[in-house]
């Protein structure tokens, strides 16, 4: 009689090669994040800059609240729950520019020292999205910034997980 086959062993798994190494970040990367960092230092002191200027809004629109700014309508003296509807108008909408804008330029401010420190990744992008609010200069840095933060060795790098070269 036959002898019954011997016992075969199930084939071996395949040998996967070796994880893949973390992306290198290099210093060329370093070297365009500081230089965002600058340009982010930059950019916020220009939004604050022009922020300002709607401090006169702030100033007509307390002049008219006042009454020292005398208003026309038709040619003849406006009344004043016209005047003071125009002041208030004036006034708000002049505080609200100054404050979103010293705001939002703070924000950029600190991104791009986050930008030099690699650290907050969400918030230096959510940055560099509202920059881009800021035309012309703003948008190019947010577009710059986005190109830059998205590539995956440099998010990996403001995680702590990348090797450095």
């Amino acid at each position: 009689m036959d002898a019954p086959p011997p016992l075969s062993t199930p084939p071996a798994p395949p040998v996967l090669p070796p994880n893949p190494a973390l992306p290198v970040f290099g210093p060329q990367d370093a070297a365009q994040l500081r230089q965002l960092a600058i340009g982010h230092y930059v950019v916020a002191g220009l939004m604050a800059v022009f922020s300002l200027i709607f401090i006169v809004h702030i100033v007509l629109g307390i002049a008219m609240l006042s009454g020292s700014l005398p208003m026309k309508s038709g040619g003849e003296p406006s009344s004043p729950e016209e005047q003071q509807f125009v002041g208030w108008l004036f006034t708000v909408m002049g505080f609200c520019i100054v404050l979103g804008g010293l705001t939002l330029a703070g924000f950029v401010a600190y991104a791009g020292r986050c930008l030099a420190q690699q650290r907050r990744y969400l918030l230096c992008l959510i940055v560099a999205g509202l920059s881009c609010l800021f035309t012309p200069i703003g948008t190019i840095l947010g577009v710059f910034s986005l190109v830059v933060l998205l590539r995956p060795h440099v998010k990996s790098a403001f995680a702590g997980q990348a090797d450095v070269a």
